[in-house]
């Protein structure tokens, strides 16, 4: 569309100036003068699409219309343009060949002007395409940085989503083992108190029956452990050299965890608003983990900041939140990419159904703010 409205104006200019300014012309302005600039300018409005084309025809156009004696003054900036486009879209090579033409169009045109000899008109016309080569050539090679580096910030992109991808499939099967080990005491719970309940069945049915009520407690934690489990352990992992065996942790297992924090050099502080109440241990284990990731990010980013976790049981939800008052390093959690803790904070939050957020304050600091439902109590519990 540009390019269409540019050879229509460069036409139409260039029939108006000739009209207009007849005494630098053997010839007034006919039809034949006429033909010739249409000749000369409209092919531009193709010259994206065959640069080379439109140049041979716009600069032989313009070395009849010079020579039948017409206006020595117009339709040499037709041959140029076609030049600079031929110089931006296509080889140097191709550029060269599409040079010569140009040159021998302006040589002709610039000697037809009074008092200038030869040589300086060669002089001129070599110069001005050789800048118009340069200018397009420029372009071509800036267009052609630019889609390269496009093309790195696109691998880069997939390279970041595939690492992304790889930290949560980490994370869920680190997740499914500790559920695993969660369901296996559970069931071993169940082995042994079905074992006591067959030898009190009949001697001692009060025991008995605390006997099933514990078998029955212990197998639907262990359903919901299970269900869990099957839900997040979508791919096959090789264990890790971790201790498989240690005592699953939980909330009543902080102190050691913020000992550990303050031994480090941050002062952390622990409130807890509301009744505590027993969780189940699946659900007690992320609590955990949530408080322990944003514990190590606030080592990690926030120097020897100050933290205070809050723990906030509610009625139907438990908030676990970690504020800390440090300044967020480059490469922190807050930077713009999310980091391998957060990412495992949040799928074991949306394992529970549960919220969680995560971001720098506006009065500084960061802030994880995990909100989990809790399971209905049990009658009379």
């Amino acid at each position: 569309m540009l390019d269409g409205a540019l050879a229509l104006v460069m036409s139409v200019g260039s029939v108006l100036w000739a009209v207009y300014e007849p005494g630098r012309a053997a010839r007034p302005v006919d039809g034949w003068s006429v033909a010739l600039t249409a000749v000369v300018n409209l092919p531009l409005a193709l010259r994206r699409r065959m640069p080379f084309t439109v140049l041979v025809v716009s600069a032989a156009g313009a070395v009849v219309y010079h020579a039948l004696g017409y206006h020595y003054g117009l339709n040499s900036m037709a041959p140029l343009l076609a030049l600079y486009t031929l110089a931006a879209h296509r080889p140097a090579a191709v550029t060269a060949a599409g040079t010569v033409p140009v040159v021998a169009e302006w040589v002709h045109a610039v000697g037809l002007h009074p008092g200038i000899a030869w040589w300086s008109a060669a002089g001129q016309s070599v110069l001005v395409a050789g800048v118009t080569v340069c200018i397009g050539a420029g372009v071509r090679l800036l267009g052609e940085r630019t889609g390269q580096l496009a093309e790195l910030a696109a691998r880069l992109h997939e390279e970041r989503a595939a690492a992304a991808r790889r930290a949560v499939t980490r994370e869920r099967v680190r997740i499914a083992r500790e559920l695993h080990d969660l369901v296996a005491h559970h069931m071993s719970v169940i082995s042994v108190q079905a074992g006591m309940g067959r030898y009190v069945a009949l001697g001692d049915p009060v025991a008995a029956h605390e006997t099933l009520g514990v078998i029955a407690d212990a197998s639907s934690e262990a359903l919901g452990e299970m269900r869990r489990l099957l839900s997040i352990l979508r791919v096959e992992a090789r264990d890790e050299d971790e201790d498989l065996y240690a005592i699953t942790p939980g909330l009543g297992g902080l102190t050691p965890l913020l000992e550990r924090v303050r031994a480090a050099g941050s002062a952390v502080e622990v409130r807890v608003v509301g009744k505590a109440r027993t969780l189940p241990s699946g659900l007690d284990l992320c609590a955990y983990r949530v408080v322990q990731e944003a514990l190590t990010n606030v080592l990690k980013h926030a120097g020897a900041a100050r933290a205070e976790v809050l723990l906030e049981y509610g009625p139907a939800e438990l908030t676990v939140s970690v504020v800390d008052d440090g300044t967020v390093s480059p490469g922190g959690p807050g930077s713009g990419d999310a980091g391998h803790g957060l990412i495992g904070m949040t799928e074991r939050v949306r394992l529970y159904q549960g919220k969680i957020t995560a971001g720098p304050r506006p009065e500084g600091g960061f802030a994880v703010v995990a909100v989990l439902p809790l399971p209905a109590p049990a009658p009379g519990g």
